[in-house]
């Protein structure tokens, strides 16, 4: 165990880069997973964080297993800690892990593809939506909020560590993916429960979530092969994107059971 006391240790410095900025571990090869619930979904993954840090206070109660998590443990003082800490109310631990380096597009996983989805809590949800339903990959097109930024990571609440994730994407890119493409649309394609109770949603699929503001660009769009709307007889103009994935993915996981034997 390592104390460290100084505001200009490098340690240290790199934590409150980590916590603050949101493009840091593009540069640095590492996150900060900072409170119990995000460490703790990483070790059940399997991440064996590279570096544990404790505020003294919480060093002091600590159990064995957080202390005997990480290759190393480094402890702050509380004052300290809260400094480099990304949160109003510090959570007094947190691990530093390696940014897993995924490189290839798996053609045929059920996929959800990001077109420059920029607010940081749509992304997070998504990505939460997308490990309950059983998507195992998303791909972030340029554009798309960085998807291991401590405001996603802390939205995603763990899905990070059960998804495999690509960013940084040309939409060129989804080419490779050899399964049907379905967006979503406001005015064209049929209903998507009229799909579900048919038994005619394609699975596995990758559903395409578009801009906040523009949705899907003209590009992708032309590509899809399928083009669905929501119900929405309440009367609203648009979804927020993050709910309508949610709804989308969650018919995509009910067709595939009732397609099971």
């Amino acid at each position: 165990m390592n104390v460290i006391t100084s505001r200009d240790n490098p340690l240290v410095k790199e934590l409150r880069r980590l916590s603050q900025d949101s493009t840091a571990y593009r540069k640095l090869g590492r996150v900060w997973l900072e409170g119990d619930h995000l460490c703790r979904a990483a070790l059940a993954r399997g991440v064996r964080p590279e570096h544990a840090v404790f505020a003294q206070s919480q060093w002091d109660i600590a159990p064995r297993d957080w202390t005997e998590a990480a290759l190393r443990n480094t402890v702050l003082p509380d004052v300290l800690f809260a400094e480099v800490s990304g949160l109003e109310s510090p959570a007094r631990m947190g691990f530093i892990m390696t940014v897993p380096l995924v490189p290839e597009i798996l053609p045929c996983t059920p996929t959800v593809v990001l077109d420059r989805v920029q607010d940081a809590g749509n992304v997070g949800s998504i990505l939460r939506s997308a490990s309950a339903f059983g998507f195992g990959q998303v791909l972030a097109i340029k554009g798309a909020a960085a998807l291991w930024s401590p405001k996603v990571l802390r939205a995603g609440m763990g899905a990070h560590f059960g998804l495999h994730l690509v960013e940084g994407l040309e939409p060129s890119a989804l080419d490779t993916l050899d399964i049907p493409w379905v967006t979503t649309s406001s005015h064209e394609g049929p209903f998507l429960h009229q799909l579900l109770a048919q038994q005619a949603l394609p699975m596995p699929c990758a559903w395409l979530m578009g801009h906040e503001g523009q949705g899907v660009c003209e590009e992708i769009m032309a590509l899809s092969q399928w083009q669905v709307r929501i119900a929405q007889p309440g009367g609203e103009e648009s979804l927020n994107v993050a709910s309508a994935a949610a709804i989308c993915l969650h018919a995509s996981a009910s067709a595939a059971l009732l397609a099971s034997p």
